[in-house]
């Protein structure tokens, strides 16, 4: 269930409500209880991490690489042998 910040133009008290997106936008205030309430407009604040998601899922061969940070390739880390010429 997404969450959804609204505000009160009557009061201006700011909150957010956890409801389906089916469930028809809240009206009332919780606060002031005046039929004054807007949704506002607000980004999703998450990140997909790990191996296996979208990020590391399309790329192949050297460029297939964790960008969430959790320690570099996802692919076998390649080996290296040093020879004396």
């Amino acid at each position: 269930m997404p969450i959804y910040e609204y505000a009160c133009r009557a009061c201006e008290h700011e909150f957010e409500a956890l409801h389906k997106m089916s469930d028809p936008a809240l009206r009332d205030c919780p606060a002031c209880k005046a039929a004054e309430l807007v949704k506002k407009v607000s980004a999703a604040g998450f990140r997909l991490k790990g191996g296996g998601w979208y990020e590391t899922d399309f790329k192949s061969g050297d460029k297939k690489k964790n960008l969430a940070g959790d320690g570099g390739a996802t692919s076998a880390p390649a080996t290296s042998s040093s020879s004396s010429d």
